[in-house]
């Protein structure tokens, strides 16, 4: 092993250390030092950082600004012993994160989508049944899908309806409850899943054929070849997932059906949004006020909320 190469190992292991979850960072400054190897480089340039940045295509320009940042903070680490290192300045690739704009799906769709669940492969039907499952309980809940992928069996109370959501984003920790549909069919898997797998290590709900907890690069992959074969996203090279719909725009679409409900039955929104950000495990109702500027049919049944307010015929 080189020793740019122990150097980032030295790197990663301080930064895990310190608390530091580094999963996409570290695949990608291993790739980044096999670049400037590869280039014959013995130390890292901001050229060589640039130039790597900038391989990507197809992407974002926020996309190439992370990519630079994560070789920024190695490179700055690695100056201290190395002197030669070169730390690529902050702007050089200025970008804006923008949210993608979310798919809304219809029933349709999502009908669509759980009848291609039947089709992956599994002996047993397990597979087809945690995604058919996992799809359902989005849909049902707007879940983040982390949320549902991070439930255990503890968590899932099929006796109330009531599913406990431990320390998701900003360590924030809710119940949801279940509608009684879902409350049956999360029942119906949990049968199923242990019957087929009667003997799991995992104390996981959502579950592999292989009985290990389904992970978050197997759910993103399946969902796009799902997409895929019901059209909702372009088939392309087989490895690739392409562009196009994704689980967490389920949760967009959970949220969008319930604001648009509430307009269209001249409910009070602004008394009812702190309700839903409740739900949805938002920090504060500004990021549940997003969907309504990021959905245009909430938009103008929002701007018809306050036009008819300011002529005073709201009720």
């Amino acid at each position: 092993m080189s020793a740019l190469h122990d150097a980032l190992t030295e790197y990663l292991a301080t930064r895990r250390a310190l608390g530091t979850q580094l999963m996409w960072p570290e695949s990608s400054l291993r790739g980044f030092v096999d670049f400037v190897e590869a280039d014959g480089a013995e130390f890292i340039t901001t050229e060589l950082a640039l130039r790597w940045a900038l391989k990507s295509v197809g992407v974002q320009r926020a996309t190439h600004a992370r990519r630079l940042a994560i070789v920024r903070g190695f490179s700055a680490w690695l100056q201290a012993t190395d002197t030669r290192t070169q730390v690529p300045p902050q702007g050089l690739l200025p970008a804006r994160f923008r949210r993608p704009t979310p798919h809304i799906y219809t029933d349709g769709e999502i009908a669509d989508l759980m009848a291609a669940t039947a089709q992956l492969r599994s002996a047993s039907g397990l597979r087809g049944a945690t995604f058919k499952t996992l799809i359902g309980l989005l849909v049902a809940t707007g879940l983040r899908p982390g949320e549902a992928l991070r439930l255990d069996l503890g968590d899932v109370d099929l006796g109330s309806g009531i599913l406990t959501i431990r320390e998701s984003k900003f360590g924030k920790s809710r119940f949801v409850p279940l509608e009684e549909s879902a409350r049956l069919a999360l029942a119906a898997y949990s049968t199923f899943r242990d019957t087929v797998l009667p003997r799991r290590e995992t104390p996981a709900f959502l579950v592999t054929q292989r009985g290990s907890r389904l992970g978050r690069h197997a759910a993103r992959r399946t969902f796009a070849n799902l997409c895929k074969a019901v059209g909702l996203r372009p088939m392309g090279h087989p490895r690739r997932l392409g562009r196009g719909p994704r689980l967490q725009d389920m949760r967009h679409s959970f949220a969008t059906r319930r604001l648009i409900a509430w307009y269209r039955a001249r409910l009070d929104v602004d008394r009812l949004m702190p309700r839903l950000a409740t739900y949805l495990g938002h920090v504060s109702t500004v990021e549940t006020y997003w969907y309504i500027q990021a959905v245009p049919e909430l938009l103008q049944l929002a701007t018809e909320r306050l036009e008819s307010a300011i002529r005073g015929d709201v009720r």
